[in-house]
C-alpha cells in the first residue's frame, strides 16, 4: 500500500500542539509493512482541505486523515470528504445512542451540535469510538481507501491499533487472524541489528520491522494467517531464527516489557534482594527501580557515594584502592558492589562509578564508566562502558546498562 497521512487542524499549524498522531501512525504502519510516503498538515479550511484530499487521491492507495470530526463548525473533515466523494452523511445509530447515553449518565443536557459527531459518510465501514464520541470510518471508493480518525491521541491510537490495522491487514492478505510479537534488544545498535536480520526483513508474511528509541531497539514480528495457531507458529519460527543468530544474545524481553520492569520481575520471581552503590548515577538506578510497584520486596536501599571520602566512610572502600587505581576503576566498583551488599544484607549489590563530564577525571576520559554486580554466593561481574552524549544522557545510559547486565547476571 502506498499511504499518506493528512492531519487536520489549525492548532497544529499554529504550533499549539505537536503532530504526534502522524508519528504514531507511521510507526505502527512500518511495523505492519505499510509504507507511508507523505505527511501533510492542513488547517480548518474547506477549500485547502479539498485541494489536499483530491491531490492525495491521485497519488496514494491509502489516505489517513486525523482530526476534524468533532461537534463544532470548524470540524470539517467528514463534510469535505463526503462532498468530494459525492456521498451523503447519515447517522450511525450505535454512535448516536452512545453519545446520548453519555450525556444522560453525566446529568447534562446534550446540545444539537453533539449529534453531528454521530454522522458518518454513507457506505463507510464505521470504526466505533470506545474512548470518545466521534466514530472513525473507512471509505473504499474504487480509487483509493480513505480513513477518517479522531484527532485526540487517546481516541485515535486504540482505534487504529484495535480496528483499523486488522482491517487493512486482512484486506491485504485475505487472512482472518493477525498475530504480532515485539522482541526487545539492548546493547546492540539499530544498524548492526538490521544487518543480522536483513534477509528476514524482505519477507511479507511474517513481516520483520525494526524500531529504535531511547537507546534500545525492537523488532516487531507480524504474521497474518487463517488461524491464530498458524500465525503464532510463523512468528515463533522467525523468533527462533533470530535467537540463533549473534543478535539473539541482546534480547531481554517482549512487547511493552522495559528493562526496569524485566529486572524487577526477575528479582521478585527469584526472591532476590538488591542494594545499589551509586557515584556517577547518584541514586538514579534505585529511583528507576522504585517506579515499579511492589519493588519494596526486593530493593532494600541505595548508598549515594559521590566523593572519594564518602566511598571510604560509608562503604569502606580501601584507601589503597583509591590511591592506586582511582575511584573510576574496576577495583573500586567491585568493592562498592560487594560492600553495599553487606551494608544492606542483600543477595545482590550493584555499583556505578564513572566520569559524566565535562572533561576527564583522574586521568580517565569523559564517558568512562565501571559497573559491578556482586552476589551473596561470591559471584562478581564487572564491565567497563564508554558512553557518548551529554552528561545526563550518559547517566541514564549507565542505568540502562546496569539493568541489562543485572538481567543477564540473574539468568546466568
Amino acid at each position: 500500500m502506498n499511504a499518506e497521512i493528512i492531519a487536520v487542524g489549525s492548532e497544529l499549524l499554529l504550533g499549539q500542539i505537536a503532530n504526534t498522531n502522524a508519528q504514531f501512525i507511521s510507526a505502527r504502519f512500518a511495523e505492519a509493512g505499510i509504507g507511508v510516503f507523505r505527511h501533510s498538515v492542513i488547517g480548518d479550511n474547506t477549500e485547502r482541505l479539498t485541494d489536499e484530499l483530491n491531490a492525495a487521491r491521485s497519488r496514494s492507495d491509502l489516505i489517513i486523515m486525523t482530526g476534524g470530526l468533532g461537534p463544532t463548525k470548524d470540524d470539517l473533515t467528514k463534510e469535505t470528504a463526503a462532498s468530494i466523494l459525492d456521498r451523503k452523511l447519515v447517522y450511525d445509530q450505535s454512535s448516536l445512542d452512545y453519545i446520548e447515553q453519555y450525556f444522560r449518565s453525566a446529568g447534562r443536557a446534550m446540545t444539537d451540535n453533539n449529534r453531528k459527531q454521530a454522522l458518518v459518510i454513507e457506505g463507510s465501514k464505521v470504526l466505533f469510538n470506545h474512548h470518545g464520541m466521534a466514530p472513525g470510518m473507512v471509505i473504499e471508493d474504487g480509487q483509493s481507501t480513505i480513513v477518517l480518525l479522531p484527532g485526540p491521541p487517546r481516541e485515535m491510537k486504540p482505534m487504529l491499533t484495535d480496528q483499523l490495522l486488522p482491517y487493512l491487514l486482512k484486506k491485504r492478505s485475505g487472512s482472518t487472524t493477525i498475530h504480532s510479537k515485539v522482541l526487545r534488544f539492548f546493547g546492540i545498535g539499530e544498524a548492526e541489528l538490521e544487518t543480522m536480520v536483513e534477509d528476514l526483513m524482505n519477507g511479507t508474511n511474517p513481516t520483520v520491522a525494526p524500531l529504535a528509541s531511547d537507546g534500545e531497539v525492537t523488532l516487531r514480528l507480524t504474521a497474518a494467517e487463517e488461524t491464530l495457531e498458524k500465525a503464532v507458529t510463523l512468528v515463533d519460527q522467525v523468533e527462533e531464527t533470530i535467537r540463533n543468530r549473534p543478535c539473539g544474545d541482546y534480547i531481554y524481553g517482549y512487547d511493552d516489557e522495559s528493562l526496569t520492569v524485566k529486572a524487577a520481575a526477575l528479582l521478585k520471581q527469584k526472591k532476590l534482594s538488591i542494594s545499589s552503590a551509586e557515584s556517577l548515577t547518584a541514586g538514579l538506578f534505585a529511583s528507576e527501580l522504585a517506579t515499579v510497584a511492589g519493588i519494596s520486596s526486593s530493593l532494600q536501599g541505595s548508598a549515594v557515594v559521590y566523593s572519594p571520602d564518602a566511598k571510604q566512610s560509608v562503604l569502606n572502600v580501601s584507601s589503597e584502592t583509591i590511591s592506586v587505581h582511582g575511584t573510576v576503576s574496576q577495583q573500586c566498583a567491585e568493592e562498592m558492589a560487594a560492600n553495599v551488599m553487606r551494608l544492606y544484607n542483600t543477595d545482590i549489590g550493584i555499583s556505578f562509578t564513572g566520569v559524566a563530564g565535562p572533561g576527564p577525571f583522574e586521568g580517565k576520559e569523559e564517558g568512562t564508566v565501571w559497573l559491578s554486580i556482586a552476589s551473596r554466593d561470591g559471584s562478581l561481574y564487572s564491565k567497563q562502558l564508554k558512553l557518548q552524549g551529554e552528561r545526563n544522557f550518559k547517566r541514564i545510559r549507565a542505568v540502562k546498562h546496569g539493568l541489562f547486565e543485572l538481567i543477564r547476571f540473574i539468568h546466568a
